[in-house]
């Protein structure tokens, strides 16, 4: 923001005009301390929210610097996640990672600093974002040389009230918001137990089949590595192409050459079969999604990527997608699992014995065409949901930005104009903690001379 843009009585000055360098120490071997590492921070929150406790026999060479009340965090790795938070008293005298910018602010509100860290002005500067380009880690020099308008004190306090209010009422928007998505998730998993056991239909009279009865399976082929290409037009459709309901041909692309795909053609599936991801971890029910081929093609499935062939004369493809979808079948699908101790494992035998209710196929068109409908309602609150999250977040940078131009405070500054001249001022705030500065400089310990 330039000068002339600031409200009289505010300055520009650089972070490093305005706070002080913390100390850091190696912990004691046999000390414990709460350890902030930057996967402490809650990037949502903006606030430290899972620390762990360690002892210095244990603590990683990162675990140096000494954190303090009131101190703000700024996480160098990654700027443009804007992992930050305001240290409070649980956390006072503790220890950060090196990763981090730790601003201890003098005679300056430590809130007005936390706020000013969360402003897309900040984030874009030291993420490299207005030079046009987005480097992986920021330098200490790049938070402490950033410019910013400085209200007086009081000003400051009343600015840092009204965000603490405004952005509260914003993060309870949002986090009701964020709750929406899985609400409908579990609303979805409802509906597809419905479908597949008769609670959407009136008309439900079923049989209790296998799957090796309405349907053929055939694993994938254990296609190496080395055949591989970057690009091409027959993609080879691994474990980490399949999610729930759909295939993510974007994830990790692997292709093979026109000769290989024709060589191993009788593993592209078809439009109206069923693939499933068949190795996981184990217990974290990770894998065992399914989806349909609708209108890809030059597909080939690699080794643990299962290809369900179904019986159109018995079971319609979209039923099935279903069916496959749902916890009726993925509590079965699990109860098969086998492996080590990280490597989940669930074979074609087990899948083929799971069984499923099998309604008419006129029945099975039906509930379909009803799942549709529902599902297409959720899609529409989902996209109206995340448009609303978006204008939230959007919100808060302009809460932001306004408090950084003096919006928020243009009547307070009009009712209270002794409050920000004369020694109240930006610039006398400045000339005070310039002297406090000078006073708080740590002391710095002597070099050992080398000794030959």
């Amino acid at each position: 923001m330039a000068e002339h843009d600031i409200p009289d009585g505010w300055i520009q000055a650089k972070i490093s005009e305005i706070s002080i360098k913390g100390l850091q120490r190696k912990p004691a071997t046999d000390e414990s301390f709460t350890y902030v590492d930057i996967g402490s921070i809650d990037r949502s929150l903006k606030a430290i929210s899972a620390p762990q406790v360690i002892s210095g026999d244990s603590a990683p060479s990162r675990a140096r610097k000494v954190i303090e009340n009131g101190d703000v965090l700024v996480s160098l790795t990654r700027p443009n996640l804007n992992a930050v938070a305001l240290v409070d008293q649980k956390f006072h005298n503790q220890i950060a990672s090196t990763g981090f910018e730790v601003i201890k602010p003098v005679l300056v509100d430590s809130r007005y600093i936390f706020a000013l860290v969360r402003s897309k002005t900040f984030i874009d500067q030291i993420s490299g974002v207005v030079q046009g380009a987005l480097y992986p880690a920021a330098k200490s020099s790049d938070v402490q040389n950033f410019e910013f308008p400085l209200p007086p004190l009081a000003e400051q306090k009343v600015i840092a009230d009204k965000l603490d209010t405004l952005l509260a009422q914003e993060a309870n928007t949002k986090a009701r918001l964020e709750r929406i998505p899985q609400i409908l998730k579990r609303f979805r998993q409802s509906m597809l137990a419905a479908a597949v056991s008769g609670r959407l239909t009136e008309e439900w009279s079923c049989t209790n089949v296998e799957l090796r009865e309405i349907a053929e399976f055939q694993n994938g082929y254990a296609f190496k590595s080395g055949w591989f290409e970057n690009s091409g037009t027959h993609q080879v459709v691994k474990l980490g192409n399949i999610r729930d309901g759909h295939i993510a041909l974007e994830n990790s692309p692997a292709y093979v050459g026109d000769e290989l795909a024709k060589e191993f053609s009788r593993y592209a599936p078809s439009p109206g079969d069923i693939l499933i991801s068949m190795t996981g971890t184990r217990f974290k029910k990770d894998y065992g999604f399914g989806c349909m081929i609708k209108d890809e093609k030059n597909l080939l499935i690699n080794q643990r990527v299962g290809r369900v062939i179904p019986d159109r004369a018995k079971v319609s493809p979209e039923y099935l997608s279903l069916f496959v979808r749902s916890d009726v079948f993925r509590d079965q699908f699990f109860d098969g699992e086998t492996g080590g101790v990280n490597q989940g494992n669930v074979g074609s035998k087990h899948i083929l014995s799971i069984l499923i209710e099998l309604p008419t196929i006129d029945i099975q068109r039906g509930i379909v065409r009803r799942v549709d409908q529902l599902f297409a309602h959720a899609d529409r609150i989902e996209q109206q949901v995340n448009s609303a999250l978006a204008r939230v977040n959007n919100l808060t940078q302009s809460i932001l930005a306004k408090a950084f131009r003096g919006e928020l405070t243009e009547q307070w500054r009009k009712d209270n104009p002794e409050l920000i001249s004369g020694e109240n001022s930006a610039e006398a705030l400045l000339e005070r903690v310039k002297a406090e500065r000078a006073t708080m400089k740590p002391i710095k310990k002597p070099r050992k001379k080398a000794t030959s």
